[in-house]
């Protein structure tokens, strides 16, 4: 399967490549997660230069996020991560973001979820999305989920998104082709001129 996509409609939607988790001094730092940094860079540098926008997620948790919180922790989950204001919240230094980009700070999984992120692409007129990032299962099945459910087209690209293990990476992908996305490799995405 390949597509074609009108750039003017589409944004690339980078989720959470950030130093914590592709970096292997990152508190999460998952092998899977750092060999998509040059993929994802590529199918960025290609969107960008056929006039896509290039979205990035930042998941970026303040200390006190999960003070007093009743059932939603991720720091019992995952133990604290990607504070506010550190380096490892910072996205990695392959993926340059330009001043035409549009970063999110997220909260939780799902960028859509108490962010601008929405009203953003619709302002723009954007349909399409190309998603990419780690991990696979967590934030990026989210996000693409959560995409899908606004009517977004939520296109998942299996050789640009990291994940902790093989079986996570293919759950994920398996779960949002037979749900909600289509799932593609980089080199099936083009963008029409």
């Amino acid at each position: 399967m390949s597509v074609t996509l009108e750039p003017d409609r589409t944004a690339v939607i980078v989720v959470d490549m950030q130093n914590g988790f592709c970096h292997p001094d990152g508190t999460l730092y998952a092998p899977g997660s750092e060999t998509v940094i040059e993929p994802a860079a590529e199918l960025v540098d290609r969107a960008r230069d056929a006039g896509a926008r290039i979205v990035y997620t930042r998941d970026v948790h303040p200390p006190e996020q999960f003070d007093g919180a009743y059932y939603y922790n991720e720091f019992e989950q995952w133990g604290e991560h990607v504070l506010e204001d550190t380096w490892e919240a910072e996205i990695v230094d392959e993926l340059e973001v330009h001043t035409e980009d549009h970063v999110v700070e997220k909260h939780t999984y799902d960028a859509f979820y108490n962010t601008e992120l929405e009203g953003w692409l619709n302002a723009r007129g954007i349909d399409d999305l190309v998603i990419c990032g780690t991990l696979a299962n967590v934030c990026v099945l989210h996000t693409g989920g959560s995409a899908g459910l606004r009517d977004f087209r939520p296109l998942m690209v299996e050789d640009c998104i990291g994940a902790i293990d093989d079986e996570h990476h293919e759950y994920a992908l398996d779960h949002a082709d037979w749900l909600f996305g289509e799932v593609l490799t980089g080199a099936e995405i083009t963008f029409s001129s």
